[in-house]
C-alpha cells in the first residue's frame, strides 16, 4: 500500500482536535481574567491619579473593598460613577 491506514489517520486527526478543543476551553477563562485584571490595574491607576490630584480641591476617593471592587470589575464607568456619586454626596 501506499498510504497510511484510514484508522491512523483518523486517531490522529482526533487527537488533533481534541488538543485544540482543550486549549479553547483553557484559554477563554483566561482572556476573562485578564480583562478583569487590566480594568483593575486602569481604575486603581485612577483612583490613585485623582486622589493625587484631589488633594488640590479637597475631593478624596478612599480606597476600600467596595471600591475596589467597583473599580475592579466596571474599570473606568465604575471610577466615574464612585466619582460622581463622591461628589453628588
Amino acid at each position: 500500500m501506499f498510504g497510511a491506514d484510514i484508522g491512523i489517520v483518523l486517531a490522529y486527526s482526533a487527537g488533533i482536535m481534541l488538543i485544540f478543543m482543550l486549549s479553547w476551553i483553557l484559554v477563554i477563562p483566561f482572556k476573562i481574567v485578564g480583562k478583569f485584571v487590566l480594568n483593575a490595574l486602569i481604575g486603581g491607576f485612577l483612583i490613585i491619579l485623582f486622589n493625587f490630584f484631589g488633594q488640590l480641591t479637597g475631593v478624596n476617593i478612599g480606597v476600600n473593598e467596595i471600591t475596589a471592587l467597583i473599580v475592579g470589575l466596571l474599570g473606568v464607568p465604575g471610577f466615574i460613577a464612585i466619582l460622581a456619586i463622591k461628589l453628588i454626596l
